[in-house]
């Protein structure tokens, strides 16, 4: 799982350039996206645009939302933003990599590589700096659709069915998008709203 390849055929372009025609691409056409820009063995661009999104949502709740950041403060801010990025964005999506292979392995038979999976998963967390904002609506559908986009990546990448590749990822996409991006707590906020709850 940290494969870094220095000439890799496929996969990403590098830079900030990169980046935002990555984050472009798989929100506009991610079928096409994932069949062209994921490569066996090229984690790091994969790994970059993963930690860009989440520094880019823990910035967001610092400036948006700093009821639901964690610190106070810019210096406090400043750090906890610094560790988004050097531990806990790398570290939740390798781990988050090892339980989605866990469950390809148990819903697919002929699947790609564990370093296609990791990418998968960086690059589903597209639409989410945008659920750094404090409206619920637009949180839901922020998670709703990076959902959507890890299970588009994992049936194209690994060439499966849409069902295999909804079951294989629903407890990823719960942790990571409900948990992690806030989606179930802004759909408790939503239906407490609409008076549902």
């Amino acid at each position: 799982m940290t494969t870094w390849v220095e000439n890799p055929r496929g996969g990403r372009d590098r830079g900030p350039r990169g980046v935002a025609r990555a984050w472009a691409e798989v929100l506009v056409r991610p079928r096409r996206f994932f069949s062209h820009g994921v490569a066996p063995g090229d984690q790091a661009p994969g790994l970059v645009f993963a930690v860009v999104m989440a520094v880019a949502y823990a910035l967001g709740l610092a400036l948006l939302d700093p009821g639901r950041f964690p610190a106070a403060g810019p210096l406090r801010a400043a750090v906890a933003v610094l560790l988004v990025a050097v531990l806990v964005a790398p570290a939740v999506l390798h781990l988050l990599a090892a339980l989605q292979t866990l469950a390809l392995m148990a819903t697919v038979r002929d699947r790609a590589g564990v370093s296609e999976t990791v990418q998968v998963i960086a690059y589903a967390t597209a639409p989410c700096p945008l659920a750094a904002a404090p409206v619920p609506g637009l949180r839901v559908a922020c998670c709703l659709y990076g959902a959507a986009l890890l299970v588009v990546g994992l049936a194209v990448v690994h060439d499966t069915s849409t069902g295999r590749a909804t079951l294989a990822s629903a407890l990823p996409a719960a942790l990571l998008f409900g948990y992690g991006f806030g989606g179930f707590d802004a759909l408790h906020a939503l239906l407490r709203a609409w008076y549902i709850i």
